[in-house]
């Protein structure tokens, strides 16, 4: 096994933080190596080392047996490394083609940029990747999961003899995940050096070659892929069972809360596309719902009705027995429902604001005081909130790009409580978080439950569908084609159910009501 790039005891420190810890790190030409760890486990800062974005405080990289520390991501390309984002990175106001040859356009002979071969070499990629995108489409027209292939394809181009992929499927649906490991087979089969990082523990652990764990900054364990199960990196990651992560749970349901009736709801990037088709459903005082549906099956965008981001065509949405109408979001915040989105850097936070201005900017009318914010009672609430959540900062003051993903959810999740609703929508709440943070947000849900708090929250992870909620909906096509109490349903029945749409039988949703 040849060893492509190593680090050799790396350290890195932030002020009084050890991000790592004499890390030495080994990529096979050849081989993916997948890496394992909780959100600040140092995972990201390991592999921003290795792609030149930031600079060891101690130890050395070497490529190729020689010691070398790239200057920039663009260095590291020029070497060969190159790195996919767990964040992505697009310019959204750029087309397609444009983003993935940023800085590195194709020129002709008259230095011109030749736009007839960038768009040749785009709609290639996307061949490649199975996904017919427009090159000359605007990224922000594009939905999340097409962004992220996007993000892929711009690596793809680089020709790397290492390629580092940080949660590169998170928003992937399963079929786009099949064809990415389709094409790392090809890439490793060709020589190249696959670092591959995802809190999906099994998917990662079906396409690695070699396992390594981080914890606290340190390297706690290594192994072959073939000889170790799930069981083995959740317990080097967090000294927990898989099984434990998922809460305890008698549920005391109340009243009828929210009631959907008929709702139809319009694709926002086809009009003429039903992305929600006559639904119905009741929610309950102090119930956690379920919606499990995978990319398309209109799951996103029935929150976003309920949380008046969207405007249904059709049906009626009712809160405690009253109509909501055509309401916009900030009425619906005000009368007891806050979203939780599934893209937190787009849409659930501001990036230049601290993480306590984040927290209190849903719910800054409750410290308005004539013309004037009321600072004191507004630093207190957002005080217990970080206490609430288990935010893991250094104060309210603290940069919100200094949060760890699972941190960043967290504080998202803080803000829609500290606006004290009646309803808590989430949208795939543990996209891009590790199973520890994973199991806090739930144990959290599940806490304010107990307190009387309405959740309808959406997974496309069976393992939550089948564990987390009282009640569970499957969506498909824009239908709901199942409803179930927990321990009714199959991790097989599921997948079948969500992917064909075939509807469960009448007397099965009997008994699950």
């Amino acid at each position: 096994m040849t060893a492509v790039l190593r680090a050799r005891e790396v350290t890195k420190v932030y002020g009084g933080t050890h991000a790592l810890k004499g890390v030495d790190f080994d990529v096979a030409a050849g081989r993916v190596t997948a890496l394992f760890g909780e959100n600040g486990a140092g995972k990201s800062t390991l592999m921003k080392i290795l792609a030149g974005i930031e600079r060891p405080t101690t130890g050395q990289v070497e490529l190729d047996g020689e010691v070398t520390q790239p200057r920039s991501a663009r260095d590291a390309a020029d070497h060969g490394i190159s790195i996919i984002h767990q964040e992505l990175s697009l310019c959204p106001n750029l087309s397609v083609q444009d983003n993935l040859f940023l800085a590195r356009e194709i020129r002709g002979r008259t230095g011109a940029v030749d736009r007839a071969a960038q768009r040749a070499a785009t709609t290639a990629v996307m061949r490649r990747l199975e996904e017919p995108i427009d090159p000359d489409r605007l990224v922000a027209d594009l939905r999340l999961g097409q962004q992220q292939i996007v993000e892929i394809a711009r690596a793809l181009l680089q020709n790397a003899r290492v390629l580092i992929m940080d949660e590169p499927t998170s928003a992937l649906t399963a079929p786009e995940v099949a064809v990415l490991f389709r094409l790392i087979r090809e890439l490793t089969a060709a020589g190249v050096a696959v670092v591959y990082i995802s809190h999906h523990l099994d998917e990662a652990l079906e396409i690695a070659d070699d396992v390594v764990v981080l914890r606290d900054g340190a390297l706690v364990a290594t192994a072959k892929a073939r000889d170790v199960e799930l069981s083995w990196i959740v317990s080097h990651m967090v000294g927990r069972d898989p099984d434990a992560l998922f809460p305890d749970r008698e549920p005391e349901i109340g009243e009828p809360v929210l009631a959907l009736d008929g709702l139809v709801v319009a694709d926002p990037q086809n009009p003429h596309r039903l992305a929600v088709d006559q639904l119905s459903l009741t929610l309950h005082e102090g119930e956690i719902l379920g919606i499990y549906g995978l990319m398309g099956s209109g799951r996103t965008e029935l929150l976003e009705a309920v949380a008046g981001r969207i405007t249904p065509v059709a049906g009626t949405i009712e809160l405690g027995g009253e109509p909501l109408g055509t309401t916009g979001i900030r009425d619906r915040i005000a009368r007891g429902i806050a979203l939780v989105p599934e893209d937190r850097q787009r849409d659930g936070l501001v990036q230049t604001m601290s993480v306590g201005q984040n927290i209190s900017l849903a719910g800054l009318a409750r410290f308005v005081r004539g013309l004037f914010v009321n600072r004191d009672t507004e630093r207190a609430a957002v005080s217990k909130i970080i206490s609430d959540v288990t935010v893991k900062t250094s104060g309210a003051a603290a940069a919100i790009g200094s949060l760890s993903g699972g941190n960043q959810q967290k504080v998202v999740i803080g803000k829609a409580l500290l606006t004290q609703p009646r309803v808590l929508l989430l949208d795939e709440p543990s996209r891009g978080v590790d199973v520890g943070a994973k199991a806090d947000i739930f144990a959290l849900v599940a806490a304010q439950a107990r307190r009387g708090l309405s959740v309808i929250f959406t997974t496309s992870e069976a393992e939550e569908a089948l564990h987390i909620p009282d009640r569970l909906l499957v969506l498909a096509r824009g239908r709901l084609v199942g409803e179930f109490r927990r321990g009714q349903i199959t991790r097989e029945d599921l997948m079948s159910l969500s992917d064909g749409g075939t509807a469960v039988p009448t007397e099965a949703r009997e008994r699950a009501r």
